[in-house]
Order: C-alpha cells, then structure tokens, then sequence
C-alpha cells in the first residue's frame, strides 16, 4: 500500500484508492498510517474521533468504521488472491494494525531520509547533508495531512511533523550556507521570513546569507524587521545569540566569512 500524509491523504493499494470520504474513517485511516506497523489501542483511536465525549455505542461504530475500511481495500484486493483485507488492516489484542512494506508510507521515508541528512550534517558532509534534506523535503505537498479533520491525537502528530520538517528545512539551509550558495538561498529565506516573521533561526541565516553575498545593510534591514516584529507583538527583545549576530554584521566581523555556521 503507498500511503501518503504529508500534505492531502492519500493511500492506494494496487493503484486503487482506499481513502474513505466519511470524516472519521478518514481520521482512523490517518492515524493508522502514520502509527504503521504498531498497534493503535481502542482507547487511543476513540479519543482521537470523539475527544472526551465518548459515547456508549463506540465500540461498535469503531468496529463499523473499521469494517468499512477493509471494504475499500479487499476492493483494491480483489485482483490478488493471495492476500486479504484482514491481513493488511490486522485486529490485534487491544486495537488494530496497519500492516506496510518498508518505503510505503512517505512520513516514514522523510524520518529515515532526515536522520541521514542529519548524521552528514554533524560528520560536516554538507553536500552530502543538502541532499539528502532536499529529497526528504521534497516528499512533502502541503500542510501534513491539510484534509482531514484532526482530533486530539492527530493534533499532536502533525505538530511533531511540522516540527521536524522546520528542523530539517532549517539543517538544509546550514549546509548550503557551509557550501557557499549564498545567492541561492535568499530569495527562500525571504519567503521564508515573510511567513515566519519571528523566527529568528531564519533571520539569522538571511543576515549571514545577505552579508556574504556582499549586501550587509539588508542583513542589518532583516534583523530591524523582526526585532520590531517581536517588541511590537511580544514586547520582547531578540535573543543575545542573534544580537551577537547583529553587531557582527555591524562591525564585519571576518569570522562571518569564515564559514561559521548561521544563528551559532
């Protein structure tokens, strides 16, 4: 099955889709795919679609809604004798199973693909580290899963996923900086910026993207604009490790040229 999250829902088994219309089997089928190949509890998928409001029948409308699922893949099946709904949507003691190939669920293949990236970055292989970050980043089409409807637990995992899509995106960024494409990387860091005014890793890789590409007053222009961003909406001042920054780029401090990595 090819399952996909991060961006619209998408799951197909033999190019079939399986995606329920319903809005809850489509949060069981989420949630499923995103625990694939562990045991998702009753209690856990019953929080998920009704919150605390669990009402008397939900035991048996969870059965149905699983039961609906399995009908949209032994659909998909129908051509392959050799295997059955019930083996790839598994009841287990206590909850139910999503039982995948490895390489078939894409939030799975960024987490490898960013642990790799992560490991060249820290051995100081940032070509190696770019490219990998790059194909990890390219797995996703959107907001993780931006048409279903999230309860409780879902919530938390999309937080976790944008959390380290921003942790990889963020790494990318160093290692291009450590690779000397600084031209290349401003125009991204200025969206970047405009989306996340107070970011203030992104600024600091804007300042050091801006001053070695010979334009240090729009790297003090950046720090201006999310400084009274952050007074105006926090009534906080930027942290020291960005002012440090600041008054590098004012007095040109050569170690900015030197290859040391932004926001450190």
């Amino acid at each position: 099955m090819d399952i996909r999250v991060l961006g619209p829902l998408a799951a197909h088994e033999q190019g079939v889709s399986v995606v329920p219309t319903a809005t809850k089997p489509r949060q069981i089928l989420a949630l499923l795919a995103l625990q694939a190949d562990h045991v998702v509890t009753v209690p856990m998928l019953m929080e998920e679609i009704w919150g605390e409001a669990i009402p008397r029948s939900a035991a048996t409308t969870l059965q149905t809604y699983v039961l609906q699922l399995r009908r949209k893949v032994a659909a998909a099946l129908a051509n392959e004798p050799g295997r059955d709904a019930k083996s790839v949507l598994v009841t287990c003691h206590g909850g139910y199973l999503l039982q995948v190939q490895p390489g078939q669920v894409d939030a799975q293949e960024f987490e490898e693909l960013t642990a790799a990236g992560r490991a060249a970055h820290q051995a100081g292989d940032h070509r190696t580290a770019s490219g990998i970050l790059g194909r990890a980043l390219s797995l996703w089409q959107g907001p993780a899963l931006v048409d279903v409807r999230v309860g409780s637990v879902l919530e938390l995992e999309v937080l976790r996923l944008e959390g380290d899509r921003m942790a990889a995106l963020e790494m990318r960024l160093e290692s291009d900086l450590a690779l000397g494409r600084h031209l290349e990387v401003v125009p991204e860091l200025r969206v970047l910026m405009a989306r996340h005014p107070m970011h203030e890793n992104f600024c600091a890789q804007l300042m050091i993207a801006l001053h070695r590409s010979g334009a240090a007053w729009r790297a003090l222009e950046a720090y201006q604009l999310l400084r009274n961003t952050l007074v105006k909406e926090l009534g906080l001042e930027p942290s020291p490790r960005l002012r440090r920054l600041h008054q590098a780029v004012l007095t040109a401090d050569p170690e900015l040229d030197a290859g040391v990595p932004a926001g450190r």
